[in-house]
Parts: C-alpha cells; sequence; structure tokens
C-alpha cells in the first residue's frame, strides 16, 4: 500500500546508533554488560567519547573531560577507543541501510539518513520499514540497537529518531509533525547549541511551540537570518534532501595530548601519524583533498587555525604531510599547546578529480602508501610502524571524524 501523499509526500529515515562506541565495547566483552562504561583516554587529560547508557544517569556524557566523568561516576570502566574495530563495524551497518535505500546520507560512523521515498510497495508503510531497519541492523551486529526516526523531512526525522533512545522507532507523518515539535524545548531546534538557547530564553522563547508563534520577521531581527531558520524548522519546513552519492566536507583527527607540549617536532610527529590515517581513508573512500588545515588548542584553550589550497587534489600521505608542516611553520604561537588536530577538506570523488600524477615527483611514495594500506587492511593497522614510533608505547586517543559543514552550528 502507497502512503497517501498528503500525509508521506517523501519518506526520510534518520538511523542512530545507541551509544555506538560503547555498546560495541559491550558486545565484544560480555563482562562489560550492565556496567558504567566510559570510552576514551584514561588520562587526566582524556575526554568522554561515548558513555554507555549505565552512566548516563550520573550525568556523565561525551566531549566530557575524562576527570570529570570519573568523579561524577567512579565506578565507571574506562576502555580505550578502537577505531579500527567502529569503522569494520559502521562498514556492516551503512551496508545495511544500503539495501534499503539507494540514497544513504552518512553523517558520522554511526549515524545516517536513508531516503525511503517509493520503497513502500517493497518495504511496507514507514513503521514496518522502521521495524525492519532495526531487526537487520540487530541481527547483523550480533545484537547492537540503533534508534530511528521517520518523517516526510531530514529535520523532524533527526529529533524522532532521539525521542525514545535508546532503541526506539518513532514515527511522525508530515501533518502531525509541527504539533508534535510544539512542546519540545528550543535546544532541539537543529542548529541551536547553548549560546543560541541561552539567546532564545532570554527573548522568552522556551519551545518550539513559540518559535512557531513568533513573526519571523521579528526572529530575523532579534537573530539574523538564523531566525527565519528556526521559524522554518519550527513548522516542520526543511528544505533539505537527502544527497546519497555526495561526498563529505573534511575528514580529520585530532588528539588531546596527554601533556601540554611546546616541541614543534613532537607536533610534526602527531601531524604525521593523522596524515597517515587521513591518507588512508581518503585512499580507501575513493576521495581526494584540495584543502589541508592544521589545528592547535593551547594550554588556555585558545584555538589556532589555518589552511592551505592546494593546486592539484591529493590523497597522498606525504604530501598531506608536507603541507601540514608548512602550516605549522606559519603559526607562531609558542605555546604550549594541548590538542594537535589535522584535516583534509573540500573534497571531491577520485574519479572527477583531475588526473593524479602517477609518474612525477611523489608517486613512489603514493604507491607505498597503497602498498601499506594493503598490508594493513590484510593483517592489522599494527603491522607497520616507524622505527621512532616503536618506542612509544601508548598515543593519545586519535578522534577521527567525517565533518559535514552545511548543518547551521551554534555561534
Amino acid at each position: 500500500m502507497v502512503p497517501d501523499k498528503s500525509v508521506w509526500p517523501k519518506v526520510i529515515a534518520h538511523a542512530d546508533m545507541d551509544a555506538f562506541y560503547a555498546a560495541i565495547e559491550q558486545l565484544d566483552d560480555p563482562s562489560l554488560r550492565g556496567k558504567p562504561v566510559l570510552v576514551g583516554s584514561p588520562t587526566n587529560r582524556g575526554v568522554v567519547l561515548t558513555a554507555s547508557y549505565e552512566a548516563r544517569p550520573f550525568g556523565v556524557g561525551s566531549a566530557m573531560p575524562m576527570v570529570k566523568a570519573r568523579r561524577m561516576c567512579p565506578d565507571a570502566v574506562i576502555v580505550r577507543p578502537r577505531l579500527g574495530r567502529y569503522q569494520e563495524i559502521s562498514k556492516l551497518i551503512m551496508g545495511v541501510f544500503a539495501d534499503f535505500s539507494p540514497d544513504v546520507e552518512a553523517i558520522s560512523l554511526d549515524e545516517a539518513f536513508l531516503d525511503l521515498s517509493g520503497c513502500e510497495q517493497l518495504l511496507g508503510e514507514p513503521p514496518a520499514i522502521g521495524k525492519k531497519i532495526k531487526e537487520t541492523v540487530r541481527e547483523v551486529t550480533g545484537g547492537l540497537t540503533v534508534s530511528v526516526g521517520i518523517s516526510a523531512t531530514k529535520y523532524v526525522a533527526k529529533v524522532a529518531s532521539a525521542y525514545q533512545k535508546p532503541d526506539g522507532l518513532t514515527i511522525v507523518p508530515q501533518n502531525e509533525a509541527q504539533t508534535w515539535l510544539a512542546p519540545l524545548p528550543v535546544s532541539r531546534l537543529w542548529g541551536v547549541g547553548p549560546k543560541t538557547e541561552k539567546r532564545l530564553h532570554a527573548l522568552h522563547l522556551h519551545t518550539i511551540r513559540d518559535v512557531a508563534a513568533a513573526s519571523p520577521d521579528w526572529l530575523e531581527d532579534k537573530l539574523g537570518s538564523a531566525g527565519r531558520h528556526f521559524y522554518a524548522l519550527a513548522h516542520a519546513t526543511d528544505p533539505r534532501t537527502v544527497e546519497g552519492r555526495r561526498t563529505s566536507k573534511s575528514i580529520g583527527s585530532e588528539r588531546t595530548l596527554a601533556e601540554d607540549t611546546t616541541d614543534k617536532n613532537e607536533i610534526r610527529r602527531f601531524l604525521r601519524l593523522s596524515a597517515e590515517e587521513i591518507g588512508r581513508r581518503l585512499r580507501r573512500q575513493h576521495y581526494v583533498a584540495s584543502g589541508v588545515r592544521v589545528k592547535l588548542k593551547t594550554n588556555k584553550f585558545q584555538i589556532l587555525t589555518r589552511q592551505h589550497l592546494r593546486g592539484h587534489p591529493t590523497d597522498a600521505t606525504d604530501q598531506l604531510y608536507t603541507d601540514a608542516c608548512m602550516i605549522l611553520d606559519e603559526l607562531q604561537h609558542a605555546g604550549p599547546f594541548r590538542l594537535v588536530g589535522l584535516t583534509a577538506f573540500d573534497l571531491v570523488s577520485a574519479d572527477k578529480a583531475p588526473q593524479l600524477d602517477l609518474f612525477g615527483e611523489g608517486a613512489d611514495k603514493r604507491r607505498l602508501d597503497v602498498a601499506v594500506d594493503e598490508l594493513k587492511q590484510r593483517f592489522g593497522s599494527n603491522i607497520l610502524k616507524r622505527a621512532d614510533d616503536m618506542s612509544r608505547v601508548q598515543e593519545p586517543p586519535n578522534l577521527d571524524f567525517i565533518r559535514d559543514t552545511d548543518d547551521c552550528e551554534d555561534t
């Protein structure tokens, strides 16, 4: 049965894995099940990447300093992140999503939008589709749960997926969407972070209903262009489509250091480690980057960034690292620094980019990159190490990300 087009002009799902990293650790190690688990570095400088649902009643959440999280939840088990394992499970999950729709827009390793419009005759009505997605993910991963929201827009689907976490399924037809959104707090508007939430509260706007009832001109006067954006969302309007075949805007990695450093050679070493991982991911996903960005955070939490636009896009580790070192030399701040990050941006499909230089300067190094990729794929990421890394037992935790910068962000 095909859904009524007035109720379902489109069928958009947002699927979000529940406490993804922590859930994988509990899946792989049964002794962790039922216990509060924090995934992140156990050092005093570490941050929480994911907290299991057993830890969350203590007020612990992602991005929280590990020192604070341990005080709030002293019985928590701290587990170091295993990005390779998380990527392995992510690949399985994205494969499941691709079985339901050809248009899957991955937002991160553990969440994605699916455009299910036109799939109803094959898969059934939205509630049945959502249930089947959840069952298939659980089966393929050996027990992990995913929360799914389905509506006619990306925005409402995303809010719906979080509504009944964990292991939730929330269906919001278009003709009910504005009423369903109305009582929710303004923090649930896409693009509202802590700063903007305070500004909205100062304007006596506390719920999405309040925003929907306000004048769009007044909202624009008070909040700038974001005012009309929030007004549209409050009316369950979102023109964004699921862009299943686009590239992400950037791929990068950041490391919070175990100790502050002023040593540029040490910073270069971390940039090289990041360049190796980013290059490997670019080649695996068949992307090339036209831009390279370096990010440093001082011990006073000042963030410094510089970037470089390349004449030719690349996926070669050596070129990424060379650009990063050049950028680092332009940053004159003496530090000390607590975080080092590297990002490759302006990504395009390697198939659509100008032909990579297969014979000129750097070609041999790129072929070596590919050979190392194949070895690590077959035998694990630790099969090869540089000599100067052999004596270093523990590296700072590496937070790799795929970032979509199109979303409205809090400022």
